[in-house]
């Protein structure tokens, strides 16, 4: 008996799916094909690979290893398709992209949609969640990244300059007042982000030029892991809170948010793509990060839609 590339392929997809059920089902196949195959690889190989119970699988040591160079192998199979394809000019397979939550649903998949319906051939799978992906280890080929760059095994472009602006309703002023400095928000009612401890520290750039960056501590009376739903409780009134301008562009051109603290600005972001930098970076991620810098050259959409009022 030799070794079939089907059985491998049940294999892997049992290995990442986490059982034999999930398996079949993204194979379109039976529980009883995709346990044989598995089964059938074991046997040519002589190894155990899976140990199987009612709750799904999980590898021996040496399907573990099997797993890690079988799944190697069949990516090099799947670029070199793709490069085959990619030489008569058209993309093809997914480009899988993790990027922030907010960012993701107002701006970048948007983006992203457009680039994709140009590509009948390629796929996308979009990962929008707040926290920061291990990009090489999760197997994306992208990803999106807001703030300072920390982890020296990735390669960056910058998109975009992300803004931050201080800002509360116009019903919290009036009941409260405004800061006229920004030593003064310690005594506001604060919003903050809870992801990161970072977030109780709101920074502000230097008076003069040269200095370093004002910070400020402040206690949240509110603190939410979500951009947008800071931006839904400063709109309610309930404090004062510094944002990104694409969270709060549209509040701020309709008058449900104001500039707080209009004299003093926050430390702006970057936002970048990101790629694992050891890798060969294949012509479909290079074209979207392409697509995206070109549509962030200059004011970024959020800027031109609070310009244009």
């Amino acid at each position: 008996m030799q070794i079939r590339l089907d059985d491998i392929l049940a294999f892997l997809q049992a290995m990442e799916t986490g059982s034999i059920s999930a398996a079949a089902q993204r194979m379109g196949l039976s529980k009883s094909v995709i346990s044989k195959r598995i089964t059938d690889l074991e046997v040519v190989l002589k190894v155990e690979l899976l140990h199987r119970s009612t709750r799904g699988v999980v590898p021996t040591d040496k399907g573990a290893a099997f797993y890690q160079r079988a799944r190697s192998i069949m990516q090099q199979l799947d670029q070199a398709a793709e490069e085959l394809i990619e030489q008569d000019g058209e993309f093809c397979g997914s480009l899988r992209i993790a990027a922030p939550m907010t960012f993701g649903t107002t701006y970048l998949g948007p983006i992203l949609f457009a680039f994709i319906s140009r590509h009948p051939r390629l796929g996308l799978a979009l990962d929008l969640d707040d926290r920061i992906t291990d990009l090489p280890g999760e197997g994306y080929d992208l990803g999106v990244r807001i703030g300072r760059l920390h982890d020296s095994s990735l390669a960056a472009r910058k998109l975009a300059i992300s803004r931050r602006v201080v800002c509360c309703s116009p019903a919290y002023a009036q009941r409260a007042g405004l800061p006229a400095m920004i030593e003064e928000l310690a005594g506001h009612a604060c919003i903050g982000y809870a992801n990161v401890s970072a977030s109780h520290i709101w920074q502000f750039e230097p008076a003069e030029a040269g200095g370093m960056p004002r910070s400020l501590v402040v206690r949240s009376r509110i603190v939410a892991n979500n951009g947008e739903s800071i931006r839904d409780a400063a709109i309610a009134g309930l404090g004062i809170s510094i944002l990104p301008v694409f969270i709060v562009a549209k509040a701020l051109a309709s008058g449900q948010l104001i500039n707080a603290l209009p004299d003093a600005c926050p430390v702006a972001d970057t936002i970048y793509a990101v790629y694992p930098q050891n890798r060969h970076l294949p012509a479909k991620v290079r074209a979207v990060i392409d697509h995206l810098v070109a549509v962030f050259e200059g004011d970024p959409p959020w800027e031109r839609e609070l310009n244009s009022t």
